[in-house]
């Protein structure tokens, strides 16, 4: 509950961003039918006006006739009282849901702003047509209200995110080799040095490989990460081979017996010929030591890049075998909805989402706890 909180606090881009949209997206109901006649001109009298008479011969007035006594006044009937207004909060479940904010009756108009909305969000055309459509399903031509709204959409982005929802699988083969990519800046040395610092809190020996041989300022990032999770970091001198950076890592994390070898990789796709032709040598070399190798295959995602990762995914798939995602940067960006549109298309395990720099920042991923959060939905 506690990462819960964290991450409600730190997606509010999103979150606010949709409690915005929803709020402009009930306003725009058109006007009740009652308070459109109340303002409408009454309409003319039907009854039609009565012949004029003749005039009569002119004659001289008679005396008047002696008053007569005026009958009493009849009682003033008592008022009746005022039907009960239909605005006024209803009782029960409809009451909760409805009577304390205002509704709109769901419409084809509230779906197209609906998809508008989570599109904005960067969910995807394909995948907000899917939410709304569903959650859509047996309320048409009903009136509900914006936070309805948010917990049906919690509940259909949950069941997306659901399947995916897989921590990473951790085997008895010692070394475990988990091969980390992803193009530069999208936190994937952080989450090394993340992921390093809780096996090895986890009782786990980690061994880390800084394969990205090209940065200097990655090596010297993992280093530091290291030195803090207390993990060694095997490095070499820049512009070396990563591959056999690699192979060296594997042969020294078998005589150590390390539980797990972690090997950062270089994220330079201005040519993608020259990074695939990397990474292939990569795997190739360390087969030589394990056929199996790698174990695992992380591609880490920057969320502040929105539809991009998309692509990224497309591309990494076909340079390396990905068996899992891990997204970053959530605390950055008003573009969580991607992460949905990610597990929607691709059906990749998204293992752990980071949302700081903070150790703890980084978690396993909980499907419902992120819907809510994207959402502003209430626990």
């Amino acid at each position: 509950m506690a990462f819960f909180s964290k991450l409600k606090e730190r997606l509010f881009k999103s979150s606010s961003k949709i409690d915005e949209g929803l709020d402009a997206i009930i306003d725009e109901a058109p006007a009740k039918l009652e308070d459109v006649a109340a303002s409408a001109p009454p309409p003319p009298d039907p009854t039609p006006a009565a012949p004029a008479a003749p005039p009569a011969p002119e004659r001289k007035p008679a005396a008047p006739p002696a008053p007569e006594p005026m009958p009493a006044a009849p009682p003033a009937p008592a008022p009746t009282p005022a039907p009960p207004q239909s605005d006024a909060p209803r009782s029960g479940l409809a009451g909760r849901l409805f009577g304390a904010e205002k509704g709109r009756v769901l419409d084809d108009d509230m779906l197209e702003s609906l998809e508008e909305l989570l599109i904005s969000a960067d969910m995807g055309v394909e995948t907000a047509l899917k939410v709304t459509a569903n959650m859509a399903e047996g309320r048409f031509g009903t009136r509900i209200g914006a936070s309805q709204i948010k917990t049906l959409l919690a509940r259909e982005i949950a069941d997306i995110l659901e399947p995916v929802a897989r921590p990473m699988p951790i085997y008895a083969k010692r070394p475990q080799v988990v091969l980390v990519v992803g193009v530069n800046g999208s936190g994937k040395t952080t989450t090394i040095g993340k992921l390093a610092s809780q096996f090895r809190a986890a009782g786990k020996s980690v061994v880390i490989a800084a394969g990205d041989t090209f940065r200097a300022a990655a090596v010297e990032q993992l280093q530091v990460w290291g030195e803090r999770a207390g993990v060694p970091v095997m490095t070499a001198p820049q512009g070396s081979d990563p591959a056999s950076l690699a192979y060296d890592a594997m042969a020294r994390a078998e005589v150590e017996g390390a539980d797990l070898l972690l090997i950062d990789t270089a994220g330079r796709l201005q040519n993608r010929e020259d990074l695939m032709a990397e990474l292939a040598k990569i795997v190739r070399v360390i087969r030589k030591r394990d056929p199996e190798a790698p174990h695992n295959t992380l591609l880490v995602l920057d969320a502040s890049t929105g539809q991009n990762a998309l692509s990224q995914v497309e591309i990494f798939r076909k340079i390396a075998d990905v068996t899992g995602l891990v997204m970053t940067k959530l605390d950055g960006t008003a573009k969580g909805g991607v992460l949905v549109a990610l597990a929607d298309r691709f059906g990749l395990p998204i293992h752990a989402i980071g949302v700081g720099e903070q150790i703890d920042d980084l978690s396993a991923f909980d499907p419902e706890d992120f819907a809510r959060a994207l959402t502003g939905a209430e626990p």
